[in-house]
């Protein structure tokens, strides 16, 4: 029997861009109280220079800032999730991980490529790490909070309810996740990413398309429908000799790829094709559409037409953050008012600690975030054999 708790405290491990959004959206729970108890890094100048924007205790030890937490977030990249994880859960906390969730990095290799090295090794050692994860938390009182923010944007909680009280099913769905490069310094390079678009884009739409047949499962039969097959195929433009750089569109990559797309089969026999790059200016594209046998969906997370301004002059709003990625402020703008709404960060947040309180279990949890990890390193087998569609091995 899990008491409700009404006084949380909260731990930030990394400083970086998710760590920043995670903060503020902590800060906007409502319900109970959240006390932020400090942040860790490694490194010990980008703890303190955040700790001191941030008004938070730097943390010297990650056992030390987990003694003091109920909830430990890892906003840090994707190659050290599995051990944060696992050793949280060992210590009885809820954590919630950043997407993506783990992966394969190439297991310190010297020399490691991910243009070369062999993708079905990568998903044995993916799916390895996710049953890691699922092992550690089976065993803990804790829970792993998945923070895929799509699951929470208004739009898809609407689509639940949709599915939920009309008892729909979902035929097919089709969705995007592309901008013109990501913020992360540590994006580009396989051994820290664990991939390119697929990885890093493609876990967005692709989670609220798993979510979706999730809930439409529960809903007509009491358990999840779940992904069975993909096919994929990647491209890497920014990389060819062929690609003209006239410097609007990231570039600097090592081993990734910038393009993407994959096609999801369910066990239902129903379907979703995926797409995500890096290769598409003004401002993050983020939209999925759902079509199922009693209705159609469309979800514009971003951009969205809520806000519309048109500015002549681009220093007017040089001190205005009008929507995430956009490459001018000049001309018309889609400016989203409440991104972290719109996005979905807020709710998310707000749903993992009503279930750190209570003991519930939230939205997007291990199953999403196993499914998710198990399809993304499929489809790169897929991919790197020309599309051959895969089975994707259960977790």
């Amino acid at each position: 029997m899990h008491n409700t708790r009404n006084i949380l405290r909260a731990g930030i491990v990394g400083t970086g861009f998710a760590a920043r959004f995670h903060v503020e959206a902590l800060r906007k729970v409502y319900g109970l109280e959240v006390v932020i108890t400090g942040v860790y890094s490694p490194t010990e100048q980008n703890c303190r220079k955040f700790a001191k924007e941030s008004g938070l205790e730097c943390f010297s030890s990650l056992p030390s800032l987990i003694n003091e937490s109920d909830v430990v977030h890892v906003c840090t990249p994707p190659s050290t999730h599995e051990e944060i994880g696992v050793e949280v859960l060992r210590q009885g906390k809820y954590v919630v991980i950043e997407k993506p969730f783990t992966g394969y990095f190439g297991a310190g290799a010297d020399h490691f490529s991910g243009d070369t090295f062999n993708r079905r090794t990568g998903l044995e050692a993916a799916i390895r790490s996710v049953q890691n994860l699922l092992k550690a938390e089976a065993a803990s009182e804790g829970q792993i909070c998945y923070a895929e923010n799509w699951v929470y944007a208004p739009g898809i909680q609407k689509e639940r309810e949709i599915i939920e009280k009309t008892g729909a099913q979902i035929l097919w769905m089709h969705g995007e996740e592309a901008h013109s490069g990501s913020h992360s310094p540590f994006y580009g390079r396989w051994s820290f990413s664990g991939g390119g678009s697929i990885m890093g884009k493609a876990v967005h739409p692709l989670g609220a398309a798993l979510y979706l047949k999730q809930i439409e499962g529960f809903a007509s039969q009491g358990r999840p429908i779940r992904p069975v097959s993909v096919s994929a195929r990647t491209h890497a433009v920014t990389r060819s000799p062929q690609f003209r750089n006239l410097g609007f569109i990231k570039s600097a990559y090592t081993d990734i790829e910038d393009f993407g797309s994959m096609h999801i089969v369910f066990e239902d026999g129903m379907f979703a094709d995926i797409f995500a790059s890096e290769l598409v200016l003004g401002g993050v594209h983020n939209w999925i559409e759902i079509t199922a046998n009693n209705h159609r969906t469309r979800v514009n997370i971003n951009p969205n037409d809520s806000m519309q301004s048109y500015n002549p002059k681009g220093t007017q709003y040089k001190d205005i953050y009008t929507v995430e990625k956009i490459e001018t402020k000049e001309g018309w703008s889609n400016i989203s008012p409440d991104e972290d709404w719109f996005t979905g960060y807020q709710s998310e947040i707000q749903d993992f600690y009503h279930c750190a309180a209570t003991g519930g279990q939230p939205q997007s949890n291990s199953l999403l975030a196993a499914d998710t990890i198990a399809t993304v390193y499929t489809a790169y087998c897929s991919a790197v054999a020309g599309g051959k569609e895969e089975k994707i091995p259960v977790c």
